[in-house]
């Protein structure tokens, strides 16, 4: 039982912190680069679609709004971070966690893009990997990029977090 709450609280705190690195990467990449991030909102339009039966868009941004689609959106972004932080502590361990290393949460980091290029993409519109995008490649790199860095805020968040003894 220990172990099970020692692996809920890993995840969460885990996932919020990698998520909140990713944030703070898509502010700074705004402010020096001039690129957006995600609007979550979107991501909540979505979900409160899909809610009611509809899985793809043409364009998410044309579909009509639904009620809290922000708070939804931004709360689904970062339940996901804790979903992929419980896959990283399902793969590779509580030990993990105890003694975090860069390469199982790179290739976890890393491998979330699927995630973006294979189910969010396109069902909001954007094709498989953004191909229906002006400029697919630009945004698979930014996805790349982004989920890279969601990575590197795993092992941060590790590293911190059993440097403080949770």
């Amino acid at each position: 039982m220990a172990d099970a709450m020692e692996f809920a609280v890993s995840a969460v705190l885990i996932g919020t912190g990698a998520t909140i690195v990713m944030d703070i990467w898509g502010m700074v990449r705004k402010r020096l680069l001039g690129i957006p991030s995600l609007d979550y909102a979107l991501v909540g339009r979505w979900l409160g679609h899909l809610a009611s039966g509809r899985l793809r868009h043409d364009r998410i941004a044309a579909s009509p709004q639904v009620a809290g689609e922000r708070v939804v959106g931004w709360a689904a972004h970062y339940l996901i971070g804790i979903g992929f932080a419980g896959v990283l502590l399902a793969l590779f361990g509580l030990d993990w966690a105890r003694q975090p290393t860069i390469g199982p949460a790179l290739l976890v980091g890393i491998g979330s893009v699927a995630a973006p290029f294979l189910v969010l993409q396109p069902a909001m519109g954007a094709g498989i990997a953004a191909s229906r995008t002006s400029h697919p490649w630009t945004a698979r790199l930014q996805s790349l990029v982004t989920h890279t860095v969601f990575g590197v805020g795993l092992y941060a968040s590790g590293a911190i977090i059993s440097l403080s003894g949770h």
